[in-house]
């Protein structure tokens, strides 16, 4: 089969970056808004981008660079197949290690060479992406990536083993319960986590244990609401958490990997309006809660928020950048609620709003990532 070639010298380009976006997971427009965002930033003297979608079923797709028609507007939320060149064509990213060669097929052409690739940014949410599936594929393929490795990434999607390992590294973490997919297919299963989840008292908060953007939750205020919450978890993830809701201010804090180590960004608090019980998905990309940042915090608070974020990415073998959320409980005390190993890059996400008041702008940040990584081997480090 012949290919035809049409990629330039590598000797005579700029570095080319592959934005890898969209995906199968219920995350799939939120990834899409913030490759748009980033395609805006990235600084087009310095890098060659190669803009690709994944559609809802899997399919890799070259897709346009047009960052206007993946935003988020007026409520409509943005699709890999509304901005792919093709949806019947084919991006393949060889697994060799010695090829870096990026593939388009389409029927009835011979596959197309659209040039080598130096650096992924995989701008996933969700499973299938951010959990660390991708991640294996560009370590199988040798390509440098951005942000966190397999086992951070697979373990920072996973709310039980972030907890789990969180808690063993001494950091604050909230009462819970895991409901296993098995289990509540059996009657008996299902009173167990009834009774488990009465233990923890009221309210609660039912989550897919590997899902964002708040995709799936539900605060439960009476225990007869308790299956239906589960029941639309389910729709998610088959592997649930139960949380215990806690009393607190909302305040995230994003790091970021320099030469010397991890740093943290001064600290921003959400500030949930419109009459939204918490920090659900209508209330984060829809309405648009405010994030203050800096979050009105004294000194001490904001020395330890920052602390205990650097020891949170460390204690999960993270690398890039990471965004911690936490609970500052009534009692002065610090409860970490998750860590989000690829944190949105939306107009409105935190992450780089954060990163911009310490005094790193978006532009900035995108590039110090991508330099990061392309100075990183795949592989065993």
């Amino acid at each position: 089969m012949s290919i035809e070639q049409t990629s330039p010298n590598p000797s005579a380009r700029k570095p080319r970056v592959a934005l890898v976006f969209g995906g199968r997971s219920s995350e799939h427009a939120i990834s899409v808004s913030t490759a748009g965002s980033v395609l805006r930033a990235i600084d087009r003297d310095t890098y060659d981008v190669l803009p690709i979608g994944i559609t809802h079923e899997g399919r890799w797709a070259l897709t346009s660079d047009e960052p206007a028609r993946m935003a988020i507007t007026d409520g409509r939320l943005p699709d890999v197949a509304h901005v792919a060149e093709s949806v019947e064509g084919q991006v393949a990213l060889p697994v060799d290690p010695g090829n870096r060669e990026v593939l388009l097929s389409e029927p009835g052409s011979a596959p197309k060479a659209l040039g080598e690739v130096d650096v992924v940014f995989p701008l996933l949410h969700g499973p299938w992406g951010e959990d660390g599936t991708l991640q294996g594929l560009l370590e199988l393929s040798g390509v440098p990536y951005v942000g966190n490795g397999v086992l951070a990434s697979a373990v920072g999607m996973d709310k039980e083993f972030t907890k789990r390992i969180l808690a063993s590294h001494g950091l604050g973490v909230g009462r819970y319960t895991i409901v296993r997919p098995r289990e509540w297919e059996t009657e008996d299963g299902r009173a167990a986590v009834r009774e488990r989840a009465a233990e923890l008292g009221l309210p609660l908060f039912v989550k897919p244990c590997r899902a964002g953007s708040s995709m799936g939750i539900t605060k439960v205020k009476d225990l007869a609401d308790l299956d239906a919450a589960i029941e639309e978890a389910r729709r998610h993830d088959p592997k649930l958490i139960i949380e215990a809701g806690v009393t607190g201010r909302e305040i995230e804090c994003g790091v970021l990997e320099f030469e010397d180590g991890p740093r943290a960004s001064v600290p921003g608090e959400i500030m949930v309006g419109g009459g939204y019980e918490f920090y659900d998905f209508e209330a984060k990309y829809i309405d648009s809660s405010e994030v203050q940042i800096p979050a009105k915090l004294d000194e001490e608070q904001t020395a330890e928020i920052r602390r205990q974020a650097v020891a949170a990415f460390e204690a999960l073998g993270c690398e890039g950048l990471a965004r911690v959320d936490f609970f500052l409980l009534e009692d002065g005390t610090w409860m970490i609620n998750e860590i989000n190993t690829m944190p949105g890059f939306t107009p409105i996400s935190a992450y780089p709003k954060m990163w911009e008041a310490t005094g790193l702008s978006y532009p900035e940040l995108i590039d110090r990532l991508l330099q990061a990584a392309l100075r990183r081997s795949t592989g065993l480090r």
